[in-house]
């Protein structure tokens, strides 16, 4: 294997820029799982809201029909 200059050694302050690279790659990891969740969060609300919208306007429809005391042609 090929040790370099150092013989396979790394200098002091490598050792804590790894552990600081590392570090960043954490957050990043957790502020893009946090932003994920959030953002899945807010999709799922607005499906609801949604599907929600399109119940009531169907049974205002509904209700609309029946209140004429007319059945609907079919």
């Amino acid at each position: 294997m090929d040790q370099g200059i150092f013989g396979g050694r790394t200098m002091k302050g490598d050792q804590g820029r790894e552990k600081r690279d590392a570090d960043a790659k954490d957050s990043r990891r957790d502020r893009l799982k946090l932003a994920l969740r959030e953002n899945l969060k807010r999709r799922k609300s607005q499906a609801r809201g949604r599907s929600d919208a399109g119940a009531s306007s169907e049974s205002a429809d509904a209700s609309l029909d029946d209140a004429s005391g007319e059945k609907p042609d079919q």
